[in-house]
């Protein structure tokens, strides 16, 4: 019975010094912040990007989405930009009116702070007002035009798409066909 109690005591005197040491608490928290750096999204700034930056890379996305449904589906489709209303919308060459209708009710609309100051496209012509079509053909090329927009700050961005080219050139400037 004598070492009985011995062991309780030094299981007492355990379980008080019982605890984590400085070094298993330095790799616990260097396993988990690796873990982390994985698991979770980078979002690198993304919740303060600019409503610029957001319409240019909707802008590259649909240029790169309609020359490849273009070519696949073998159809026209056709990029509806209104300036004044601050819409976009696509449609193609077998929508009916009420498609035509459906497509520009449910187009996307720019942010508060972006306007489309212009477009212009190489014959001289500069719509502001009313409605521009950007084509993209059945062979996968697109009608060639710039796009300028602008932000409340007059932050000018100008979007050149080339006919033959996939992806749209971006220049932080007005930009036109003689320059």
């Amino acid at each position: 019975m004598g070492n009985r109690i011995n062991l309780l005591a030094c299981r007492r005197k355990l379980i008080q010094k019982s605890g984590f040491t400085l070094v298993e608490l330095i790799v616990v928290i260097a396993l988990l912040s690796i873990m982390l750096a994985f698991a979770l999204p980078r979002f690198e700034g993304n919740m303060l990007a600019d409503n610029n930056k957001k319409v240019t890379r909707w802008f590259m996305n649909q240029v790169q989405i309609l020359r490849q449904n273009s070519l696949k589906n073998r159809k026209v489709y056709i990029l509806n930009i209104s300036p004044d209303a601050g819409t976009m919308w696509i449609t193609d060459e077998s929508m009916t009116e009420e498609d035509l209708e459906t497509a520009s009710q449910n187009g996307y609309s720019l942010p508060d702070d972006i306007t489309i100051t212009g477009i212009l496209y190489p014959d001289g012509d500069k719509i502001s007002f009313g409605s521009a079509e950007i084509r993209f053909y059945k062979t996968g090329y697109s009608d060639k035009v710039i796009i300028h927009i602008e932000d409340d700050d007059n932050n000018p961005v100008s979007l050149l798409i080339e006919p033959f080219l996939p992806a749209i050139k971006v220049y932080e400037q007005h930009i036109d066909f003689e320059s």
